[in-house]
């Protein structure tokens, strides 16, 4: 019994070692995304990136239109005359019309669902991955990550971005030398300034970290309640307890 738990175990052990790994990813420092998803306005902004650039491959398949519509300030009746493209019913799920298998096909692997990305990898991965393209003709689709290397999507910010190129620099340990990006600059290209794109990131970054728990900021506002109600309550317990101990003192 022992010797067939100690095998499970090692099985179970060389099966997660690649994904842990893998999920280790590059140590590349990670930027601040400086999210608040109190910010409407720019939610607001996130979401329009979301469905215009990136609901094409990805989809949200645990979240529905209207309740976005709702938790962000859009009326729910320009939400679906602006950011619905398939003719949806806004109280269906926000999904798209992409086969997995073409999109296996075509990408390497089918594009991962959104919805929980934001509490899978975090706030800062998120904006870090969308400015760490840059421009490598090796590639299929011209671009790599420094984030994530030989990532098999292309820069679909690219137009407001434009193309940027990698920044290298020579590192020599033990007599070998080798080329490292250390970071990317713009081309000038795109229809937004570095700052105007940074702030792009943040929306889309913004919007991704609501979609992972819509329901923080009620959850929130609800702990702060209850917090109150037991500090009145342990007052009142105290104030009870004095009295009931008054006649023993």
């Amino acid at each position: 019994m022992m010797k067939k738990l100690i095998i499970g175990l090692f099985a179970l052990s060389v099966n997660l070692l690649p994904n842990m790994v893998m999920a280790a990813g590059p140590s590349v420092p990670l930027m601040e995304a400086g999210n608040d998803i109190s910010d409407q306005p720019s939610l607001q902004r996130g979401a329009k990136l979301f469905m215009n650039y990136c609901l094409g491959c990805h989809q949200m398949q645990y979240q529905r239109y209207e309740r976005t519509f709702r938790d962000i300030g859009i009326p729910t009746e320009l939400g679906q005359e602006q950011l619905i493209f398939d003719g949806s019913k806004v109280g269906g799920h926000i999904l798209n019309a992409i086969a997995k298998e073409d999109a296996a096909k075509w990408f390497g692997a089918a594009p991962p669902d959104l919805t929980n990305v934001a509490r899978v990898r975090g706030s800062d991965w998120i904006y870090t991955y969308l400015k760490s393209f840059y421009k490598d003709e090796s590639r299929p689709f011209g671009v790599n990550n420094t984030l994530f290397p030989s990532v098999g999507m292309p820069h679909v910010l690219q137009e407001l971005q434009g193309l940027p190129t990698p920044i290298t620099e020579e590192v020599t340990v033990d007599g070998v030398t080798t080329v490292h990006i250390k970071g990317t600059e713009t081309d000038g290209s795109g229809e937004l300034s570095v700052d105007e794109y940074d702030q792009a990131a943040r929306d889309l970054t913004n919007f991704l970290e609501y979609v992972g728990e819509p329901t923080r900021l009620e959850s929130e506002a609800l702990g702060i309640k209850v917090i109150g109600f037991l500090v009145i309550l342990f007052i009142l317990a105290f104030m009870l307890k004095k009295e009931y101990w008054r006649d023993v003192h």
